[in-house]
């Protein structure tokens, strides 16, 4: 079986943790355990997402002022591979000799009249108070949004288009190699009139471009893992009840918060309805029975 298997932050990281390396390894070790049973058994392709690694690099880079700070396409560059390196270090260590993994830095192409340009809303970045998140908007140049009942940096996150490296990801995969790539949605590039190809200040939807990617590769599933077990409808009031198995159109009658959970599950019903693959949503921890059907939420076509 050919499987999709996006990480969502809480395999970097849990609520409330700082972003230091020592935490994140921790946590894609206990990633790479729940993982390595399907590496061992099925053609397993890993995504995940970058939004606290980019926004603090984004941070760090404004602080040095000798210099301009690097764009986000490059900031995206960079942390694809420093995560992706820990997940391949991770999950090698876990895995028979011949088992091989690799991590693949996958420009993504978007579309560079995307409303999203002119409307940011990717969160990206540490938490603030109102009043810290207005000043750092007016130094940095930055636009910002509620996060809960904090603010967060916002950028523009453009729908992918095509994921340049897909017969490159298609090799390794036929070959049993266990690729780590389209890393928090990939490098958004675009193209210029002469068609060659350029970096875009942008932050792609890591959960669209992983349905993209698995309905590309024609997988079997696509896997969203996070540290919430199934999809809820009411979630957070007295009424909450989680969804089991669901189709893509039933599942749309439903609201789900934006940032969140409404991402998940617009990607999976688009893997669903493109491929008749079927999406699964649930915890890290759950991700053999989510691929079994015994936990999570399944998502099919209609």
């Amino acid at each position: 079986m050919r499987i999709v298997v996006a990480l969502g932050g809480n395999a970097l990281l849990r609520r409330g943790e700082s972003l230091s390396a020592q935490n994140q390894r921790r946590n894609l070790h206990t990633a790479a355990v729940a993982l390595a049973p399907l590496a061992g058994e099925h053609e397993l392709i890993i995504t995940h997402g970058n939004g606290p690694q980019v926004g603090l690099l984004a941070l760090q880079a404004a602080a040095y002022r000798s210099t301009e700070p690097f764009p986000l396409d490059i900031l995206d560059a960079e942390t694809e591979g420093m995560i992706g390196y820990l997940i391949e270090q991770e999950l090698g260590n876990l895995l028979p000799s011949d088992r091989r993994c690799v991590t693949l830095l996958t420009q993504i192409e978007v579309n560079a009249n995307d409303p999203a340009f002119q409307h940011p809303s990717k969160p990206i970045g540490p938490i603030y108070q109102e009043d810290d998140a207005q000043q750092l908007a007016r130094q940095l140049g930055w636009s910002i949004a509620p996060d809960g009942e904090h603010f967060r940096r916002v950028v523009a996150s453009p729908r992918p288009v095509s994921i340049l490296e897909l017969s490159i990801i298609e090799l390794l995969v036929d070959q049993q190699v266990v690729v780590i790539c389209t890393g928090g949605g990939g490098i958004p590039v675009v193209r210029r009139a002469d068609g060659s190809l350029v970096g875009i200040e942008a932050v792609i939807d890591k959960d669209m471009a992983s349905a993209l990617l698995a309905s590309e590769l024609q997988a079997d599933r696509l896997l969203m893992l996070s540290d919430v077990d199934a999809v809820y409808i009411d979630w957070g009031k007295p009424t909450a009840r989680a969804i089991r198995h669901i189709t893509a159109a039933e599942i749309g009658r439903y609201g789900f918060a934006p940032g969140s959970m409404a991402p998940k599950v617009k990607a999976a019903c688009e893997f669903a309805e493109h491929t008749g693959g079927i999406a699964g949503i649930g915890a890290l921890r759950d991700v053999a029975a989510i691929l079994n059907g015994e936990a999570g939420t399944r998502i099919v076509r209609d």
